[in-house]
């Protein structure tokens, strides 16, 4: 497993630059032009992907601060300020983030702007029993960045934002995106290939947001609550997880630290007292910010480690 991103994004490039070659592109070379764009998105991973396509073309504010639970923020009146200021409006939809159509998007002149929902033309899964709670709005599972082949998906649509935002700079975009895309199906191709030896294998998770990673990679998920992760569990749940783990045999939980791990640990304790056995709590990064000083991209290759290590070895 790769700790460190220099090597896949050298490779993505190699391969960028033997395509440019062929057909005509002159490298990752064009000069951009004019000034630059401003972009607002409404949460992390949005930004990060408009940050690496965009460049230096574009200025980029998020409208969530990084960490925060994203499906039950409400926008301000500064918010909406920032929203007449920007020249592309870039929300990801799918229910996740409805405050954009519904409070923002109603509330400011969109003619001369480009919006775009990044999930657009994108299949949603349909939510399992454990997000019965989690969409309100029941567009199906919102959480499309956390696998990198559904994120190569979200991060064209960015693309494609971008060049309609500012057109005279499409090339620049195209290149910086052929590059970007290229490093997630790598990814992509290293989370196939990792798991594929726990196809089948069921993962238990605190916060029911790894559906795409399960159903891309041969996996199921189990969590311990929906697909909002500001609910709690109740006690019932607790002991509903601590019986199906141990007809299961799996003494592994995942975590994700931007939230609280308390009910993880009483599963933890509950499940040890049951059964003897020593149970693992591993970290499943839900990527809304940076956290332990990785950005997007490293807590996608820590969360191909940790499911590695639970799953596999």
């Amino acid at each position: 497993m790769f700790k460190d991103r220099k090597w896949i994004i050298a490779v993505a490039l190699v391969v960028v630059l033997a395509g440019a070659a062929v057909i005509g592109f002159t490298g990752t070379g064009t000069e951009p032009q004019g000034e630059e764009t401003r972009v607002l998105v409404s949460f992390y991973p949005l930004a990060y992907m408009a940050e690496q396509i965009g460049g230096d073309r574009v200025t980029v504010s998020s409208l969530i601060p990084p960490g925060s639970e994203v499906h039950s923020w409400q926008p301000s009146i500064g918010d909406i300020a920032s929203a007449e200021d920007a020249d592309a409006i870039i929300y990801l939809g799918a229910g996740l983030d409805h405050w954009v159509q519904e409070d923002i998007l109603t509330s400011i002149d969109t003619t001369a702007k480009t919006v775009v929902e990044a999930s657009h033309g994108i299949q949603l899964m349909e939510m399992d029993e454990d997000g019965e709670h989690g969409d309100e709005h029941g567009e199906g599972d919102p959480h499309l960045w956390v696998s990198p082949h559904t994120a190569l998906m979200l991060a064209g649509n960015i693309a494609d934002a971008l060049k309609e935002a500012d057109p005279g700079n499409a090339d620049y975009y195209a290149e910086r995106w052929a590059a970007f895309g290229e490093t997630l199906r790598s990814l992509d191709t290293m989370y196939s290939d990792t798991l594929a030896p726990a196809a089948g294998e069921t993962f238990f998770v605190t916060h029911s947001a790894y559906g795409y990673i399960a159903d891309g990679y041969g996996l199921k998920q189990h969590g311990i609550i929906g697909l909002s992760a500001d609910e709690q569990p109740s006690t019932a749940k607790i002991s509903e997880i601590v019986e199906e783990m141990t007809l299961m045999g799996s003494y592994v939980i995942y975590v994700d630290p931007v939230y609280s791990d308390q009910y993880a640990k009483a599963l933890k304790t509950e499940l040890e007292t049951r059964t003897g056995e020593a149970v693992k709590l591993l970290e499943l990064y839900l990527m809304v910010g940076p956290v332990d000083e990785m950005d997007y991209l490293d807590q996608l290759e820590a969360n191909l480690d940790n499911l590695a290590e639970g799953l596999v070895n």
